[in-house]
């Protein structure tokens, strides 16, 4: 990944800047913006688990929760100028552990942002929940404000390997909170992991056998990855082999078919009409604000695209918000990376994408990757006519490698 430049911050605003700078050689055109989402960052949760590398920090007290919506408040009116008149089609509260959040701090959330910014009709409206912190009333106050979708963290049915990947919740109260999601939604995904701490493939298969038993209208199925700076990559615990790995991915492939399930990103499977469309809308290079500490955005304008993250450390956040600038760093994507983040997420999605969609979301011609989409097609990773790109089952499979073809240096 490109590196990204601190903000100067002296230096005026983007928003601010002069015609004269949005046309300088190299310029972007973009024919239209894409739609625009918005992830909500709650950053607390109640204990670190040790696979995880989110930006997320135990609670030890109670939480500053009025203080914390009133900087979210803020960060969103210092954020408005950047996108100015555009509808906001998804909304994500992620964290951490949302619903560690009151319901009236909840409700507040909702109404300062329906407050700030023009919804669509049909948003999109998810919020992260863990099994360990479901109170059906609480959670009937969340759909009555507004809330229109869950994803709970059920991670796995089986209590050893619950306790395995430090969850605060067991077996039981993963049902339950299943049975409450189901009480008051109509729509939720089920997160899982597979490959776990000495899972055999029989274990496995029970853990999706169960999700599927509950019908959730879509399921979000991970391999467990020891990601760096986590408990589980300083102390590595004995996980399956990658012929192992391999026949859970078959398994669950198979099974969530057979279930009437589409499998159509590398880790997401959905009922018809029921895909993530808020994370199809990261995966299509669509645009996000996000607030919060450690939120990132990435913003198009007609000329150029910019990212940014926002302080991590929630005292850190909520400091600068009282200094005016809690995004700590920004960068423009330069149109030499452009191919390679555009490539890095479309090539999540089984289905692939439309050609014409890379003009649309880069203001580039395909000429821009053809040397690599060449090398992939000759490997056999990638195929590709006049009306779709997408990844061969080969590339699927060993995704990583397709996707390092379009970095350039």
């Amino acid at each position: 990944m490109i590196p990204i430049r601190p903000i100067d911050a002296n230096s005026k605003p983007a928003v601010a800047r002069s015609a004269a700078a949005y046309l300088q050689p190299g310029a972007l055109h973009l024919t239209a913006l894409p739609p625009l989402s918005l992830y909500v960052h709650f950053p607390w949760c109640v204990r670190k688990c040790p696979y995880c590398d989110f930006n997320s920090h135990e609670a030890s007290g109670e939480l500053p929760e009025k203080e914390y919506l009133d900087a979210l408040r803020t960060d969103l009116e210092n954020a408005l100028p950047l996108i100015w008149g555009r509808k906001i089609y998804t909304i994500f509260i992620g964290g951490g552990t949302p619903s560690l959040m009151s319901a009236a701090g909840l409700d507040r959330l909702m109404s300062d942002i329906r407050s700030l910014l023009p919804l669509d009709g049909n948003a999109e409206i998810t919020m992260e929940a863990n099994p360990g912190t479901f109170e059906s009333e609480k959670f009937r106050a969340y759909r009555a404000s507004g809330v229109n979708r869950l994803s709970i963290g059920i991670q796995s049915f089986n209590d050893q390997h619950l306790r395995a990947l430090g969850r605060i919740h067991g077996a039981d109260e993963a049902r339950r909170a299943v049975d409450i999601a189901h009480n008051h939604f109509d729509n939720f995904n089920l997160d899982l992991m597979y490959a776990l701490p000495s899972q055999t493939l029989d274990e496995a298969r029970e853990d999706v056998a169960t999700a599927i038993g509950f019908a959730p209208p879509h399921l979000s199925l991970y391999h467990l990855t020891l990601e760096p700076n986590t408990v589980f990559a300083k102390f590595p615990p004995s996980v399956p082999d990658d012929d192992a790995s391999a026949e859970m991915q078959d398994m669950i492939d198979e099974m969530t078919a057979s279930a009437g399930y589409g499998h159509y990103e590398v880790s997401a499977y959905a009922r018809p009409q029921r895909q993530a469309r808020h994370n199809l809308n990261y995966w299509q290079f669509g645009d996000y604000l996000g607030i919060g500490a450690g939120a990132h955005s990435k913003i198009s304008f007609p000329h150029r695209i910019i990212r940014q993250a926002r302080f991590k450390q929630p005292a850190s956040y909520l400091r600068q918000i009282k200094e005016g600038n809690p995004v700590q760093e920004e960068n423009e994507i330069g149109r030499d990376a452009l191919g390679f983040e555009f490539m890095l997420n479309t090539l999540r999605l089984v289905g692939g994408f439309e050609p014409n969609l890379f003009a649309e979301r880069t203001g580039l011609t395909m000429n821009a990757i053809e040397k690599p989409l060449l090398e992939a097609e000759a490997r056999g990773l990638l195929m590709r006519d006049h009306k779709l790109i997408k990844p061969t089952d080969l590339g699927q499979r060993f995704l990583n490698d397709l996707q390092q073809i379009f970095l350039t240096d």
